[in-house]
């Protein structure tokens, strides 16, 4: 299993601990250490995980939770000292996917991150044959590769659509062309990473209601891309 993990804890040796051994496991890793740095990676860099320690020196982890959960599905393990049922209960309420407390071993913590990961993504291939956006604005089926606009259907060439699912199934996460070409055109693509901006110009054209105000498929100036169902 691959994958990019976001570490959050203000103690150091425990970053490093962790981060040695998520890349032994082949994820990648990368730390940030109060709750404003962590916000602001998570909108630059994209993981696929987050582990949260509860007690940040600026913003409390539980605050931290609720800010991503306003924006995103992402999974997130918090870490926490804590060891009272209530502080559990909480966090697990206010939308962390597994809850984790020191001291702990770090294979445990490996095992639970990849158990996150596999239900995260098994229950998300569940429950995305078909997504309807907007009051059935557009309706996308997987399954059978089309999407309808106000009940017509939109024809999108391979590469468009492959794009467009790919930032469908992440809703607010934010694409950069490098991304979108390694996801949803694969490392054999050899055209340049400019050429996203004309597919991503083509896509609206055929799915925006204004295509020169986009709804649904929004720029993220000096990043990329991302999808606001």
């Amino acid at each position: 299993m691959e994958g990019t993990i976001l570490i959050v804890d203000d103690e150091i040796k425990i970053t490093e601990i962790l981060k040695a051994y998520l890349e032994s496991a082949d994820f990648h890793a990368f730390v940030t250490y109060d709750g404003k740095s962590a916000l602001e990676s998570l909108r630059m860099k994209n993981p696929d995980l987050v582990i949260l320690d509860l007690m940040l020196p600026d913003i409390p982890g539980e605050e931290i939770c609720k800010m991503i959960r306003k924006e995103s599905n992402i999974p997130i393990i918090m870490l926490t000292a804590k060891v009272e049922e209530a502080d559990m209960i909480e966090g697990l309420g206010i939308g962390a996917d597994d809850y984790i407390m020191k001291p702990f071993s770090p294979r445990n913590v490996i095992a639970r991150v990849q158990a996150v990961l596999r239900r995260y993504h098994q229950e998300f291939q569940e429950s995305s044959k078909e997504i309807v956006i907007g009051d059935r604005y557009l309706v996308v089926n997987f399954e059978h590769r089309t999407i309808y606009k106000n009940g017509d259907e939109v024809h999108l060439t391979p590469d468009e659509y492959n794009i467009f699912e790919v930032m469908v199934l992440a809703p607010n996460r934010i694409f950069t062309r490098e991304q979108l070409i390694t996801c949803a055109l694969g490392d054999v693509f050899d055209g340049y990473d400019r050429s996203i901006d004309s597919h991503i110009k083509n896509i609206r054209r055929k799915i925006e209601p204004d295509r020169s105000n986009p709804r649904y498929i929004v720029t993220v100036f000096g990043v990329g891309y991302k999808f606001v169902p």
